[in-house]
């Protein structure tokens, strides 16, 4: 797995100097007052995820990562896991949110603090500590929330936030339910100042006027100066962010988005990108980064860069096992490993893009079983356009099924081809791949 390193280890002098060059400090409250706490004794901070699907994604990976450069610095880490704010939903910029019954969202609660952890040290002086602010909020009356909480808050101040303003200005307006959640959040980090002392939250850049919520909240009812800090949206090519709301998300649960697949994303990162990406996304320490930032410029062919990335962020995520199985499924598909090797959802996920379409329009795997000859097969795997080409092909020597050269051109799929009981894995050449699945 990933190596984790406090900021000394990654040849630093402070943690603010870390995460500044790290690039994970996009916007904060004043800069001295923010590196005093994050340079001096050790501080409680805090970070919200609300459970709004089953499961976290890159976006919110960003801000474990922040959170966990910090708990390797000696400062306590309270991940709070919102059962009530995800009920409600922080107002998007695309419109309203669909609101998931109660039931739902409290069984995406346990499944994202399970992730959490993953991430976040069980053990040590600073421990991560896990809260839910369903705890504080559910017995709240309206008239208590209206007036212990509601009335520290000016409108002009709340209507002014990004997000709520553009929502203003769009067709669709925005509810009181989803402009109201500004508040929740504030209450949620004067609640935790009260409660363990907290003195800092972090969030994503779309996230400052709910983070400001909570300061200025605390300056008013408590007269003390707090903290926050957002740290950048990460976004595609196109300057699209990634998320559930824009329907691109990288998911971090494997059932919703397999191994080989998250590999992949960080695999094919741009050359302009990576090394962004490796200062945000992994833990490597100054000179190693600077080291493959010139390996990007001399001999950006090697991909040394990228394969870095894809294997620091991975294994990370889903562990050196799986990271490694994405490796050799992708170097299996074109003739450098067997495939057998392979597990199912891993081979599936490899062959995910060598669908063709079906007799409905719709990508699907071509369909075959024992008996299927092998011209045939490469037919409807899309490799070539006859049966009478895939005999031709065949005869060169350029027809390959899991990996082993075809010498028969009358040669027919046998029940042991297909692998994991499902596909037999059809190759031209050296780099056009296709499959078969086991027809019922």
């Amino acid at each position: 797995m990933a190596q984790v390193r406090n900021y000394r280890e990654a040849g630093f002098s402070t943690p603010m100097e870390e995460l500044e060059w790290r690039g994970l400090i996009n916007q904060s409250t004043d800069k001295e007052r923010l590196a005093a706490a994050l340079n001096g004794n050790p501080i409680a901070y805090y970070c919200g995820f609300d459970p709004t699907a089953p499961s976290l994604h890159i976006g919110n990976l960003v801000q474990l990562i922040v959170m966990r450069h910090l708990q390797e610095d000696g400062h306590q880490p309270y991940a709070v896991v919102g059962g009530a704010t995800g009920l409600i939903g922080d107002p998007r910029q695309s419109g309203e949110r669909v609101l998931n019954p109660k039931e739902v969202v409290a069984g995406w609660v346990e499944r994202l603090r399970a992730q959490i952890s993953r991430f976040l040290s069980p053990e040590g002086d600073n421990a991560v500590r896990f809260v839910n602010n369903y705890d504080w909020t559910a017995n709240m009356s309206v008239i208590d929330f209206l007036r212990d909480v509601g009335k520290n808050f000016r409108l002009g101040t709340m209507l002014s936030k990004e997000t709520v303003a553009r929502r203003l200005n769009s067709e669709e307006g925005i509810s009181f339910t989803e402009f109201s959640y500004q508040v929740l959040q504030g209450n949620d980090f004067l609640h935790l100042y009260d409660e363990y002392g907290v003195v800092l939250e972090t969030g994503g850049a779309d996230q400052w006027g709910n983070l400001t919520s909570g300061l200025d909240l605390i300056r008013k009812v408590r007269g003390v100066n707090v903290n926050v800090m957002t740290s950048p949206i990460i976004t595609d090519s196109q300057g699209k962010k990634f998320g559930k709301s824009e329907g691109n998300a990288m998911w971090l649960d494997p059932t919703m988005l397999s191994p080989y697949k998250f590999y992949q994303f960080w695999f094919n990162q741009p050359d302009d990108q990576v090394v962004k990406l490796l200062k945000v996304f992994t833990f490597l320490p100054k000179d190693e980064i600077e080291r493959l930032a010139g390996e990007v410029e001399t001999n950006p062919g090697a991909r040394e860069a990228q394969r870095t990335l894809a294997w620091e962020v991975t294994s990370f995520v889903h562990g050196d096992d799986a990271t490694q199985q994405a490796i050799d499924a992708s170097a299996a598909l074109f003739g450098h490993g067997d495939l057998s090797t392979i597990g199912e959802d891993t081979l599936e996920a490899a062959l995910d893009g060598v669908k063709v379409k079906d007799e409905n329009g719709q990508a699907a795997f071509a369909q075959g079983a024992p008996g299927m000859r092998v011209a045939e097969a490469a037919v409807k795997s899309g490799l070539v356009k006859s049966i009478s080409e895939g005999r031709k092909t065949i005869k060169s020597g350029g027809l390959y099924v899991n990996n082993v050269r075809v010498e028969d051109e009358n040669a027919e799929l046998a029940g042991e081809d297909f692998l994991n009981g499902r596909f037999a894995v059809v190759r031209r050449g050296k780099k056009a791949v296709g499959a078969i699945e086991l027809g019922e």
